[in-house]
């Protein structure tokens, strides 16, 4: 008896007889003796790994295609990065479920998440300036502006003052460096997107006290839903090719951090570890209390990762959290748990803190776990549509997954006002509102505000895009004793405008509601229209 049946790959045929498959296309014939597998289990098992030779091949075959596109230095980069890509790739076809058994997560030890208090009473040193001087902050720039309707890196829209998140960064560091007389260098890991935008802008820093690196994320290339092939037919990146490559996650922080040679540099310069946060989080500043913490540390102790996590609200239950798995601290993202224990997942009760992605990473360490291949991550399936409606998935990976490779990995629960991201103009509101005060770069609750809570801001799609919600308040509205706020449909703020309490502001399609300047809400809901017009 003999069947056959075709691979995803569409030109490939397996044949399937009492005692071998046989793997038919235009370049090779493979036969598989069964011997002794004569049971349909193993038969499956036969006929999958086949299956997942095949796709590698036929992957393998599709790359060498793409690089003998490339020309001059693109080249050696893009092979260098296809290398990382077919690691990822071959992991990918190994995945056989869910990357946890759920009955194997336990709550990780008192002695691995340390509060922050306990790490502030330990002091600073009195020369500072030496712990500094071990450091390089690292700002993950990889990302556009384009979910807040702006072009180009997201790191260049103005938030405060006309001060944009670079401008904000690299105000911090230059304080810190004058300060106390310190080196502490930036770094940003940029994509092929954002790249030539930002070493255009770099020039601007060009006098400040900061000595700026780059280097840049890997290029991707997405794949084919169907056939598991890359999308892309050559390296191009302009007219077909526009919309066929991706970065592959900020966990590709490593590997591109050591091919660049820059890993390697900052070694040699005696720096030690990194401070890796997301550019868009104004919380995430350098601590000296941590620092200090990490640089203290007796030498077979060495600390070689912390983990920033912050106390969970209902805000946050979808974000990663710390576990205890085989013995080691481990992140788990909500990707990676079953279906029938997502609530579970979500519960604040059970686990109450979640990842603030502010980590701090030995050098050396990287450098060894790169060496040994040994940086394990969990593999990040991200389906996505392109314009044209083809379905692709793009494979990547998050920085804060590798925390089990590290040894002496720790967890610190830090207060909130460390975890400050910029994701939407409801974001942005508040922090360019009287919430905070700003001062060498850094945004601190104001202290005229009675509690330290963040008020829960929500704009509607009116809202979505920054140059339409610039136009919609004529100036920030005082929201020192706002709890809540709420806008939905065509809304505009006047001048001098204070929002306490809640504050609902609902206009119905085809309805318009001007705030009047100089309105004072308390604890209102507004809907309807209203329309303030000039005479």
């Amino acid at each position: 008896m003999t069947y056959s049946a075709v691979l995803p790959c569409c030109t490939e045929y397996l044949y399937f007889s009492n005692d071998h498959i046989e793997v038919r296309n235009s370049n090779i014939v493979t036969k598989l003796i069964f011997k002794e597998l004569q049971s349909n289990t193993n038969r499956m098992a036969q006929f999958q790994e086949v299956m997942r030779q095949q796709l590698e091949s036929s992957m393998y075959a599709d790359l060498e295609k793409l690089l003998s596109t490339a020309k001059g230095a693109e080249a050696e980069v893009s092979k260098k990065d296809f290398e990382g890509f077919r690691k990822l790739f071959h992991r990918f076809l190994q995945v056989k479920g869910p990357s946890v058994e759920w009955s194997k997560i336990n709550r990780p030890p008192e002695d691995s998440i340390q509060p922050y208090d306990k790490i502030k009473a330990k002091g600073l040193p009195d020369n500072i300036a030496d712990s500094l001087n071990k450091l390089v902050v690292v700002k993950l720039n990889g990302g556009l502006g384009t979910s807040m309707g702006c072009k180009g890196p997201k790191s260049l829209i103005s938030v405060r003052n006309e001060n944009t998140f670079l401008d904000l960064t690299v105000q911090q560091i230059e304080h810190l460096n004058k300060t106390y007389n310190a080196d502490v260098p930036l770094v940003l890991m940029n994509s092929f997107n954002t790249n030539d935008d930002t070493k255009k802008i770099l020039q601007k820093y060009r006098h400040h006290r900061v000595k700026i690196h780059t280097f840049n994320q890997s290029r991707y290339p997405r794949i084919n839903k169907e056939s598991l092939l890359p999308v892309a037919k050559d390296m191009a990146m302009t007219g077909e090719n526009a919309d066929v490559w991706y970065p592959p996650g900020h966990g590709d922080i490593y590997a591109s951090f050591y091919n660049s040679g820059l890993l390697e540099q900052l070694i040699a310069e005696g720096k030690e570890y990194i401070f890796v946060s997301n550019i868009d989080n104004l919380g995430a500043t350098v601590d000296l209390y941590i620092l200090n913490h990490l640089v203290s540390q007796p030498n077979g102790k060495r600390c070689e990762f912390i983990m920033e996590v912050t106390d969970k609200t209902r805000a946050d239950v979808k974000g990663g959290t710390l576990i205890q798995y085989d013995g080691k601290l481990r992140l788990l993202e909500i990707a990676q748990v079953p279906k029938a224990h997502v609530d579970e997942f979500k519960s604040v009760t059970k686990f109450k803190i979640f990842n603030t992605n502010n980590l701090w990473i030995s050098l050396s360490a990287i450098k060894r776990l790169q060496e040994q291949n040994a940086m394990d991550m969990e593999i990040i399936v991200n389906p996505k549509t392109l314009d044209g409606g083809l379905n692709v998935i793009q494979l990547e990976t998050a920085v804060g997954a590798a925390i089990k490779c590290f040894e002496n990995a720790l967890g610190i629960n830090v207060p909130r006002s460390r975890f400050l991201p910029v994701k939407t103009t409801s974001d942005l509101l508040l922090v360019m509102s009287n919430l905070y005060s700003l001062e060498a770069g850094c945004l601190t609750m104001s202290e005229r505000r009675e509690f330290p809570t963040t008020p829960h801001v929500k704009l509607g799609s009116s809202f979505t895009k920054v140059q339409e919600y610039l136009t919609r308040f004529e100036s920030i509205p005082d929201m020192l004793e706002l709890d809540h706020l709420t806008v939905s449909g065509d809304v505009t703020f006047g001048k001098h405008v204070s929002l306490k309490g809640t504050v609902i502001i609902i206009a119905n399609h085809g309805d318009r509601i001007d705030i009047p300047a100089g309105s004072m809400l308390e604890n209102k809901i507004v809907s309807g229209n209203l329309r303030i017009l000039d005479h």
